[in-house]
């Protein structure tokens, strides 16, 4: 492909379309992406673009997107803030009378307010001439999803009002009274009951377990659905959907139909069951396929069972109804799968008949539901103020549920990722497809709406991993090199808003992910809304290059020693990540060199814990100290630095062939499995809840 002609013509229209046309790189130079690229993603959006696009195509589409706006009756969807006018335009036929109204979601109906707008008539290709006017909403309408109308004598139009709240109240609270939390990978955290992997009623049983040395909150990673069927993905953060359950951490033994079967039937599941739950004891890496079949089967069995029971039934069937088209779509697509599937755990029944298979895949999240329900019920009860937060992936399988259901609001041609930085100097490609801005704001954003009503549903906060995705995604074209990318922008206010909104009517505290390449001003509007950011010891900094002091840490925010794309502390401060990046060829220098490069930050952030005296003999808990004793809302000690793990969970930029990422089960120092029933006799679990007080 060769250049365009014109690229000041292709980055007007390619702004026109929400991409951003230069970004300043983390070594703080602009970066402008090829204009190839931009054609390749303009195509992606659905236009029509030659690979050397003349001047006058060009104009073409420039044109045609002008028009598109200046003919449109209402805006896809207007956002307003709650205790605020919003002005809005809208077009009708030139000399024609225009009429706003609103209907709220009670029912109720309200007038908006015309304004002066002395902007000139349209002339379309069609050759009708459009007017413009200018609306404003009331000031003081609740928030919520409401209707907006637009009236003419030719023209009846309704597009999406979304009135959010100024700010997130349950924040507010952990802001003013700062909680101290766990964070574990669920799938690793097993007990003597698990088979073979971490499940709800291990993550009811470990939450009541922290809580008994005063935690607020556990945190676990993204529980989204993975493939239906076995094989499944390793990686939490990419989901075959995000909306829905895997059913993978349903805990077999706590379903109810599990007390109607008979003791042969009981027999036959326990021998199923007996070889996974030798795995808990082992440190080998986890057997998710393994597991997931075996599960499979014996919910089929169950499956059957809860058809008998009236009361479960009607359960059920108001389980479905509330989740509406969108878990019945997502259930044919689990069904059409497993009804093609050759692997041994695919759950076929006369023939794999589609429509038994659908209730099947529908019933299984009614389930996973009902778990994750008494999982919360029994964290609060045991004192936890917030009780459980799961993780919000930042985007979806390109080849999942989501990926087919929602292809009306996705780009399928497109890819997210990062630009090149200092950690990956290729830059990142994620594989997933990106939301269509437009086509979201088209569908008044509820496909992202419905996400997080069933992601906060018995959830007392949700941590949204890659926040920054909510104003910008690093757009690349699918199979190009991120260094080719660009990025896209999205309308913050709707999705900043709708997170805000349901996370209030949920009662769930928010936290986002907001490390990474980004404008000073995005943490400024997420401190607006009352939304936490992170803060991680090890990349918290001030000038020039010094580790920041605890009381320069931010209030709002989550502060933790580490993360799950580093290694437990114990093996970070060993260079555990430096040995296997080494042992793999990832890294030309030597193992001593990368360890010598890691000392001298380390050594400068332990220095700093010992000047302000939270370090003793023990770094790890002088640390754990240090993070308490900075003024953030929010702190977190991960389950993996409480027991002594060192084996990392996730080396980015690898894959399953080259380690076992996702897949380690909990072990302490010595490399031996640690459960969930022998955690409170582990010292290092103990001393790390008291020194993660506040």
């Amino acid at each position: 492909m060769r250049d365009v002609t014109n690229v000041d013509l292709l980055h007007a229209l390619a702004e026109s379309y929400g991409f951003g046309t230069s970004y300043r790189a983390t070594s703080g130079l602009i970066t402008q992406p090829p204009a190839a690229s931009f054609v390749k993603l303009l195509r992606a959006l659905g236009l029509s673009l030659s690979d050397d696009p003349t001047d006058e195509e060009l104009q073409f589409h420039l044109d045609a997107r002008r028009e598109f706006w200046a003919t449109r009756p209402l805006p896809p969807t207007v956002v307003a803030q709650e205790g605020a006018e919003k002005h809005f335009n809208v077009h009708v036929h030139d000399g024609h009378f225009a009429h706003c109204w609103i209907r709220l979601e009670d029912g109720s109906s309200r007038d908006c307010y015309q304004d002066e707008n002395w902007a000139p008539p349209y002339t379309a290709s069609d050759g009708v001439v459009w007017g413009e006017a200018t609306f404003h909403t009331p000031g003081d309408l609740p928030a919520g999803w409401h209707e907006l109308h637009l009236e003419s004598d030719n023209l009846d139009e309704v597009c999406t009002l979304l009135v959010v709240p100024q700010t997130l109240s349950t924040n507010a609270e952990v802001v003013q009274n700062p909680v101290w939390g766990v964070m574990a990978q669920l799938y690793s955290a097993r007990s003597r009951q698990s088979w073979g992997i971490g499940d709800f009623a291990d993550l009811a049983l470990l939450a009541e377990t922290v809580a008994a040395h005063g935690a607020d909150y556990l945190l676990i990673n993204p529980v989204h659905a993975a493939q239906p069927v076995p094989p499944v993905e390793d990686s939490p953060y990419l989901p075959t959907s995000r909306r829905f359950i895997n059913p993978i951490y349903i805990a077999v033994e706590d379903v109810p139909e599990y007390a109607l079967l008979d003791d042969d039937q009981r027999a036959a599941i326990a021998d199923l069951a007996a070889p996974l739950k030798a795995m808990n004891t082992t440190a080998a890496p986890l057997e998710r396929d393994r597991v997931f079949a075996t599960k499979l089967a014996c919910l089929r069995e169950l499956f059957w069972r809860s058809q008998a029971d009236e009361q479960r039934t009607r359960a059920f069937e108001t389980f479905c109804r509330e989740e509406g088209e969108g878990l019945e779509e997502f259930a044919y697509w689990c069904a059409a799968q497993a009804a093609e599937s050759e692997h041994e755990g695919a759950p076929k029944h006369a023939g794999g008949d589609v429509e038994e298979l659908k209730d099947f895949y529908m019933w299984l999240q009614f389930v996973a539901d009902e778990q994750r329900r008494h999982a919360q019920e029994r964290a609060v009860a045991a004192g936890m103020s917030i009780g459980i937060m799961t993780d919000l992936a930042v985007g979806i399988h390109p080849g999942g549920a989501d990926a087919a259901t929602l292809h009306e609001v996705s780009v399928p041609d497109a890819s997210v990722g990062a630009p090149p930085d200092q950690y990956t100097q290729q830059g990142q490609d994620w594989s997933q497809p990106p939301w269509n801005p437009q086509q979201l704001a088209e569908f008044g954003y509820a496909p992202w709406r419905d996400l997080l009503r069933t992601v906060l549903r018995h959830s007392g906060g949700i941590r949204v991993d890659h926040v920054l995705g909510l104003f910008r995604l690093f757009w690349l074209p699918r199979t190009d090199t991120p260094a080719h990318g660009a990025y896209m922008n999205y309308d913050f206010e709707a999705m900043l808003g709708t997170l805000v909104l349901e996370a209030e009517r949920a009662g769930a505290v928010v936290v986002g992910e907001d490390l990474g390449t980004f404008e000073p001003w995005v943490q400024d509007e997420l401190r607006d809304k009352g939304v936490l950011g992170t803060s991680v010891l090890w990349f918290e900094s001030v000038p020039p290059e010094m580790p920041r002091p605890s009381q320069q840490y931010r209030n709002l925010a989550l502060t933790a020693v580490g993360t799950h794309d580093l290694p437990p502390t114990a093996g970070y401060l060993k260079g555990a990540h430096n040995e296997l990046r080494h042992t793999l060829g990832l890294v030309d220098a030597t193992v001593d060199e990368l360890n010598a490069a890691d000392k001298v930050w380390i050594d400068q952030v332990i220095d700093l814990a010992r000047a302000e005296g939270e370090l003793t003999d023990d770094i790890m808990e002088g640390l754990t100290r240090f993070v308490a004793s900075t003024p953030s809302a929010m702190t977190c000690t991960t389950l993996v630095d409480m027991v002594g793990d060192e084996r990392i969970q996730n080396l980015p930029g690898t894959n399953g062939e080259q380690y076992a990422n996702w897949r380690m089960p909990l072990c302490d120092g010595t490399g031996a499995p640690v459960l969930i029933e022998d955690l409170e006799q582990v010292e290092s679990f103990v001393r790390l809840a008291e020194a993660s007080k506040r």
